[in-house]
């Protein structure tokens, strides 16, 4: 069901179906709405915050991950969600994806997958397929295509998956799943793009799509399978690693960077001044 609020979508895009995953998936957490908090950058994606009734910070183009680090580390009760493009998170942002996985903090990592700019009318992102035309790119796109759920394995990243926003079941239960997953988490989703990406339509996909019938635990058979695309495109968790370590707050700063803390070490300071 689409918004009754006036969105910067056109009819027809699978941000729609994702927003509607989104608004459920949040309710069924078993965490108080006031405890939610999303990031995100610039993009057409980026916008989604804006139309949910949740705590946000919408910031910088490809900046929704230093965003979410930085609330995590001053606030580490809240759930911190960063949700952008892959233009924003991997393209712009790109550094940030790496630099915050190797953090290893409690936040979880949605993207919303188009294989586009959409908001900037349709040039390649850094996940566009090589020699993949398009109106900024006639002669279609040089560059090789990012595989960021492959990365974010190499990378460490204890949960990685893939849904499909044409499958609003699977895609609700991976992203439950990610939040509740204790550690990083990063869920790309299929997103089907009208305006600038005709190949990928939702027809496409669901000629190609299926789902994993089980989390792999092996990182190397879990980056083959993200290594999959074209005829046979996997969705579900690619790969799930409980026992990767998950870094607490406390171990960072010695006094979690609360509103109590900067008011304390500022009367310390106000002391230390007599």
């Amino acid at each position: 069901m689409e918004p009754k609020i006036e969105t910067a979508w056109c009819p027809g895009c699978g941000n729609f179906a994702i927003r509607d995953v989104l608004e459920k998936a949040l309710r069924e957490l078993p965490v108080p709405q006031n405890r939610i908090v999303l990031t995100s950058g610039i993009g057409q994606a980026a916008k989604m915050p804006h139309y949910l009734d949740v705590n946000y910070f919408n910031g910088l183009h490809g900046r929704s991950l230093p965003l979410a680090v930085g609330i995590k580390l001053a606030r580490p009760d809240l759930t911190v969600i960063a949700y952008s493009g892959d233009g924003c998170m991997y393209g712009e942002g790109g550094n940030h994806f790496i630099q915050t996985i190797r953090r290893q903090l409690d936040i979880t990592i949605l993207v919303s997958e188009n294989q586009v700019y959409g908001l900037t009318k349709g040039q390649s992102s850094p996940t566009t397929g090589l020699a993949v035309k398009n109106d900024l790119s006639p002669g279609g796109n040089p560059n090789l295509p990012l595989n960021p759920l492959a990365l974010a394995i190499t990378m460490g990243t204890p949960f990685v998956a893939r849904g499909f926003a044409g499958d609003k079941e699977h895609l609700k239960a991976l992203i439950l799943e990610a939040i509740l997953f204790k550690g990083t988490a990063v869920v790309d989703i299929l997103q089907p793009c009208v305006s600038f990406k005709k190949i990928n339509t939702y027809a496409w996909y669901r000629e190609r799509v299926f789902k994993l019938e089980r989390p792999l635990t092996d990182c190397y058979e879990a980056i083959r399978t993200a290594d999959l695309w074209g005829e046979k495109i996997p969705i579900g968790v690619i790969y799930r690693n409980d026992g990767a370590p998950c870094r607490e707050v406390k171990e960072i700063f010695r006094v979690p960077l609360t509103k109590e803390d900067a008011a304390s070490r500022l009367n310390m300071r106000c002391v230390m001044m007599r």
